[in-house]
C-alpha cells in the first residue's frame, strides 16, 4: 500500500514538472490565422504568453568587446544558441540566415535589426575563433560568449537550454543546445522563437522564409 502511495506521489510530481516545463520552457504554440494584436498575431513565430526579461549578463563579443544587456536595447535581435565546433545545425542555420539576410533586413523595414550567435562553448570558442567563424558567414553577424555562470541563466531566461553531453577533456566533445531562433525586442525582452522544422533526412533548422514572413507583423511595420 505504501509503495502505491509513493508511486502516486512521484507520478503527481512528474506531472506538475511536465506541465511547468511545457508552459514555461516551451509555451503552447499559437494558432495560425488569429486576429492581429492577439497573442497569436504571427503566422509562424511561437510567441511567449508574456515577454521574458533577459537575465543580467556580461559577455565578450567576437571583437573582444564587452557585450551586455544594453546591446540588445534600441534594436531588434534574432539570436541563435550554438558553438563553432557544431557539426551540422549551427553552420547550416547561420548559412541560411546569411543567404536570407538581405530579405530579413528588407522585411524589418526601418527597424534596426542584428543577428547574434551566442556560443555556449567558451572553452574552445575564444573571441578570435568566433571572429573567424562570423566572418565566414557574415561580417555583420555578432558572435558572443562568456563564462557558463553568465551563459546558463541567460539561455534559461530565453526559454532555451544547453548542456555538455560529455567531458570537455575530450577535444571533440559535443554540446546539446536548443536550435530555435529567438526574437528579442528593443526593450531587451524575448517575445518568442522560430522553432526548427523536423523533416525526414534533413537537418532541423528554423525556416528563414517564415522569419521573413513574420517580421513585419512582429515589428508592427505593416
Amino acid at each position: 500500500m505504501k509503495q502505491k502511495t509513493i508511486a502516486g506521489i512521484v507520478a503527481a510530481i512528474a506531472l506538475v514538472i511536465g506541465v511547468y516545463a511545457a508552459t514555461i520552457i516551451a509555451p503552447p504554440k499559437q494558432g495560425i490565422g488569429e486576429q492581429p494584436g492577439s497573442a497569436g498575431d504571427t503566422a509562424f513565430m511561437q510567441r511567449y504568453p508574456q515577454p521574458r526579461e533577459l537575465s543580467e549578463f556580461t559577455l565578450t563579443s567576437h571583437d573582444s568587446e564587452v557585450f551586455t544587456k544594453d546591446d540588445f536595447r534600441g534594436k531588434w535581435s534574432l539570436l541563435f544558441v550554438g558553438y563553432t565546433y557544431c557539426p551540422d545545425i549551427c553552420p547550416t542555420t547561420l548559412a541560411e540566415l546569411n543567404n536570407a539576410y538581405p530579405d530579413i533586413i528588407a522585411a524589418a523595414g526601418n527597424e534596426p535589426l542584428q543577428i547574434v550567435f551566442l556560443s555556449v562553448d567558451p572553452k574552445r570558442d575564444t573571441p578570435e575563433r568566433l571572429k573567424q567563424y562570423m566572418q565566414f558567414f557574415n561580417e555583420k553577424f555578432v558572435g558572443v560568449t562568456g563564462e557558463h555562470s553568465e551563459l546558463f541563466p541567460l539561455v534559461r531566461s530565453m526559454g532555451m537550454m544547453y548542456s555538455m553531453t560529455e567531458s570537455t577533456d575530450n577535444p571533440n566533445y559535443l554540446v546539446d543546445h536548443s536550435a530555435s531562433v529567438v526574437v528579442i525586442n528593443p526593450q531587451a525582452q524575448v517575445i518568442g522563437r522560430f522553432k526548427p522544422e523536423h523533416k525526414p533526412g534533413a537537418i532541423p533548422i528554423s525556416d528563414t522564409a517564415q522569419i521573413i514572413a513574420d517580421l513585419p507583423r512582429i515589428m508592427g511595420s505593416r
